[in-house]
């Protein structure tokens, strides 16, 4: 049987989707997706992803020690203990701990697709990881790129493509979206970095004296960690 290999190009498109007929990936490559496959791979416990502010430090009341992460317009909010930086998510920091995370865009897709038989991170640091399971799942397959603010974003559609890209000799049928993407990430491929130059994001990003971050996000296949949502927590699969 043939799935379906589709491509949600922002969360405001969610609700056309009956996300609990699919697989998804949540995709927000600048920076929160990236940052929790770091995390993840350096021995982070579990990180719970929340919607707002408020969730966060609600969480800190009850379990102290949990580490608070909360990032508006890319910078850290006020009074936490970081952002979404990967930077901020090494083993140092991270290993053996609970992160509790809001983020302006990665948690608001991942919290619309809470409903779906399963919930994964992808990023380009787990790219061949994240392809090499889905091709193995018997299911229908959403990739969710966060976007920014609701709206169309390059980075996370061309990742999109580069899962495309890897599936799309095996049995999936992909929609229209998820062919954009692809063609998107064929025109990228020979230089990622020049290509997403280019982004809006990218130019926030560096406004913010932050290029280190976009140099990170777009390293390819350093681990072969796989945060899946469990329950409230995301964990290492």
């Amino acid at each position: 049987m043939t799935n379906d290999l589709q491509v949600c190009l922002t969360p405001a498109l969610i609700p056309l989707f009956d996300v609990e007929d699919y697989v998804v990936v949540i995709i927000d490559i600048f920076r929160a997706t990236t940052s929790i496959c770091y995390g993840i791979d350096n021995g982070a416990e579990a990180i719970i992803p929340v919607s707002q502010i408020e969730e966060c430090t609600a969480y800190q009341e009850k379990h102290p020690h949990y580490l608070l992460a909360a990032e508006r317009n890319g910078e850290v909010v006020s009074g936490f203990d970081f952002g979404n930086s990967p930077f901020s998510y090494t083993k140092e920091k991270v290993d053996g701990k609970t992160i509790v995370l809001t983020t302006t865009n990665g948690t608001h897709a991942l919290h619309l697709s809470r409903k779906a038989k399963k919930v994964i991170i992808g990023s380009f640091l787990n790219l061949t990881a994240v392809c090499d399971w889905l091709k193995n799942q018997q299911d229908n397959i959403l990739l969710v790129c966060a976007g920014w603010k609701n709206n169309f974003n390059l980075e996370d559609t061309i990742y999109a493509g580069a899962i495309v890209e890897q599936l799309k000799q095996s049995d999936f049928q992909a929609d229209d979206p998820a062919i954009a993407a692809n063609d998107l990430y064929n025109l990228a491929k020979d230089d990622l970095a020049a290509y997403l130059r280019k982004t809006s994001h990218s130019e926030r990003l560096k406004a913010l004296g932050i290029e280190a971050d976009i140099a990170f996000c777009l390293n390819v296949d350093t681990t072969t960690a796989i945060p899946v949502l469990d329950g409230d927590k995301l964990v290492r699969l």
